[in-house]
């Protein structure tokens, strides 16, 4: 997604001339984020969904709830499982078949940041212990891409699971059986909040466009919960970042996350 051309060099001139000059290409200041916009109930089938439109990046979420097996050594805990994909139509480098290492970073990505800030309280999930447990799976597909997937994906799998209804099941004669047609709110504990910043020769950016993306130097993404805790953490690019660089993205992450996290909140009312 972020190969360089002769065009793309030339354009990392250019935002790298704005960037001395404390200006972005397209005019955001350094630590200010895209307009985000939010659309909860996209898909009117799935247990929760919401579609993300960060600046002119597409992601719809849906999240399907069911009952399954549990792992083997979480018997009484629930599953969740967070998966990704990009359609050809999102960018001209998108290809079908197998997710390159790039789309499986990106769900291990949203999934760590939802699974550590445990926003998701799988300990309520239990059908009966060791036998049968609730599994909630968020599927991520990107629609249009410019920049910053991880943000985007995370988002979009947020506001899935914080409108998600789960039905009741229970064992009868070693069979699940769904109690009745009611459904009560997911259970989760906290909203978490990934903040992807980028590192352009010695400047830090906040939520990169396509074409920042495909200039940067290093990335990093911090996810912090509804506490203001750092609870995960990616680093990527061939470039690093300093100790104060790394404090300064964790400073910007949890005061940017707290309004991004006000977003998220009112989607949630507004499901309610």
């Amino acid at each position: 997604m972020a190969s360089r051309t002769v065009i793309g060099e030339l354009k990392k001139i250019q935002i790298l001339e704005l960037l001395e000059q404390g200006k972005r290409i397209d005019g955001r200041a350094l630590d200010e984020p895209r307009e985000i916009s939010i659309e909860i109930n996209a898909i009117p089938k799935a247990n929760g969904s919401a579609r993300i439109f960060l600046g002119d990046t597409e992601v719809v979420c849906g999240v399907k709830i069911q009952p399954d097996r549990p792992f083997p050594d979480m018997g009484d805990k629930g599953i969740f499982i967070c998966t990704a994909e990009l359609l050809p139509l999102s960018h001209p480098t998108v290809e079908t078949g197998p997710p390159q290492p790039h789309v499986i970073e990106l769900a291990r990505v949203t999934d760590r940041g939802i699974r550590e800030s445990h926003m998701v309280d799988v300990s309520q999930l239990v059908i009966e212990k060791d036998k049968s447990v609730v599994g909630v799976f968020a599927d991520i597909v990107v629609i249009d891409y410019d920049g910053n997937l991880f943000d985007a994906c995370s988002y979009a799998a947020t506001a899935a699971l914080l409108t998600s209804k789960t039905p009741k099941w229970t064992m009868v004669d070693d069979k699940v059986t769904r109690v009745d047609e009611d459904e009560t709110p997911l259970p989760t504990t906290t909203i978490p909040v990934s903040v992807t910043m980028g590192k352009i020769g010695n400047h830090i950016i906040v939520d990169p466009n396509g074409d920042e993306w495909a200039s940067m130097d290093a990335r990093i993404t911090i996810t912090s919960d509804s506490d203001g805790n750092i609870c995960a953490l990616q680093k990527g690019g061939t470039d690093g970042f300093t100790q104060d660089e790394i404090i300064q993205c964790g400073e910007l992450s949890v005061r940017i996350g707290a309004k991004i996290r006000e977003k998220l909140k009112e989607s949630q009312q507004e499901s309610q």
